[in-house]
């Protein structure tokens, strides 16, 4: 049973609302082979729920290219994951139960995202969620990007609640991460099974499982 005196609910976005860590690696992928960097969805996974232009220094470090700059590379991702949310982003199992569950509870609603805010917009766009939170942050608006708990310390702040009073849905270990080191209660959503997620306070295998129990 979630334990704890909760006001607030926060959700992750990418790969907990919609199914788009697929079409993130996918971008990834493709952006960086035109700049001689060969990486697979396999080397993607490591660097889930980071922010993207961490994702870009991550591998710029790793195999440095001369031209064009890592803004640049940042931003071709950023275009390319918006067209690809457009045409082919669905959401996930389990979302709307999830919010309904959480506003049953009374909980305010709020999203936490390491995503660019046009990539956020986008998305929220095109799954009819536009209105559905009353506060929307990125992390691209942070020193830090999870698993630093800025963004989610950040959101507590601008709901006004204490964050030990937030329930925060994530479906990476960077983002559980975040969340536990805000002193946050945490439900995990991963992709795939990992004994990292055992940090979390619960696991599903889908938003549809979600329940107070």
């Amino acid at each position: 049973m979630l334990c704890g005196m909760l006001r607030a609910a926060i959700f992750d976005m990418d790969g907990l609302l919609i199914d788009s860590e697929p079409l993130w690696r996918a971008a990834e992928v493709e952006v960086f082979r035109t700049v001689g960097l060969v990486i697979t969805e396999a080397d993607c996974v490591e660097t889930t729920g980071l922010r993207i232009d961490e994702v870009v220094a991550h591998w710029h470090a790793k195999h440095p290219w001369a031209e064009p700059p890592r803004s640049v590379i940042v931003e071709r991702i950023v275009d390319r994951l918006i067209a690809l949310v457009t045409a082919h982003g669905a959401p996930l199992p389990g979302v709307a139960h999830a919010l309904a569950q959480c506003r049953a509870r009374g909980l305010r609603l709020a999203l936490a995202s390491s995503s660019p805010r046009r990539i956020i917009a986008a998305t929220l766009d095109e799954l009819a969620l536009s209105d559905a939170f009353e506060v929307i942050a990125s992390a691209e608006d942070d020193r830090y990007g999870k698993p630093h708990p800025a963004v989610f310390l950040r959101c507590a702040e601008l709901l006004g609640v204490a964050p030990t009073e937030c329930l925060v849905f994530e479906d990476s270990l960077n983002g559980v991460i975040a969340a536990k080191a805000a002193r946050m209660t945490c439900v995990a959503v991963p992709e795939r099974p990992d004994a990292r997620f055992a940090i979390a306070d619960r696991v599903l295998g889908s938003l549809a499982d979600f329940d107070w129990i």
